[in-house]
This record gives structure tokens, C-alpha cells and sequence, in this order.
């Protein structure tokens, strides 16, 4: 499951377009930090995981791999923006079942 930690900060640091120094800037630590928490040689704090968690926007059950679900915070969104992004969401969702069944053929 540590594996998994250091894969998913990895992935979700460069999906953001972050370097190793912003990510250290955010959490209070080094780069040299960042790195050894992506090549799985050190392990973060439960207070650092917390902030790369914000950082990402993910759950730290999603860092840790208990949970594979990602969230996006809409709060602060208007309802008519809210629905615009649940809408998308459930095209997504459908056009992937879609290909599921074509799959399956």
C-alpha cells in the first residue's frame, strides 16, 4: 500500500503541473523531501499527508489507496455551474459503459 502512496503523489503532482520545489514550498518541506515520499524512501507525517491532500484535492484515503474515488470541491460553484459539472460527469460515466458493452461483444 506505501507503493501506492508514493505513485499516486507522483501522478497527481504532475497532472497538476507542479515541480517537486512548489509541492516542498506548499507542504513546508524540501524538494529533497518531496522526492523521497515519490520514490517511496520516506514517509509523510499525518500532518504533511494532510496538506499534499489539499494541495491535491484528494481524500487521504485516495493518497493512501484505501479508496479508489476522487472528489472535486464544487462548493464553492453556483448551482447552475454545480449542475453544468454533474451533467458533464454523467456523460462521462455513460459514454464509458458504452464502451464497456462494445467490449464485451
Amino acid at each position: 500500500m506505501v507503493i501506492c502512496l508514493s505513485v499516486r503523489l507522483k501522478e497527481l503532482r504532475t497532472s497538476k503541473n507542479l515541480t517537486q520545489a512548489q509541492v516542498a514550498q506548499y507542504v513546508g518541506v524540501t524538494r529533497a523531501v518531496i522526492s523521497a515520499y515519490e520514490t517511496d524512501i520516506r514517509q509523510p507525517s499525518y500532518d504533511i499527508l494532510i496538506r499534499l491532500a489539499v494541495l491535491y484535492g484528494v481524500t487521504t484515503d485516495y493518497l493512501l489507496c484505501i479508496e479508489g474515488k476522487r472528489y472535486v470541491d464544487i462548493s464553492e460553484l453556483t448551482d447552475r455551474e454545480a449542475a453544468a459539472v454533474y451533467e458533464m460527469i454523467n456523460l462521462f460515466m455513460e459514454s464509458k459503459k458504452e464502451l464497456k458493452g462494445i467490449h464485451k461483444l
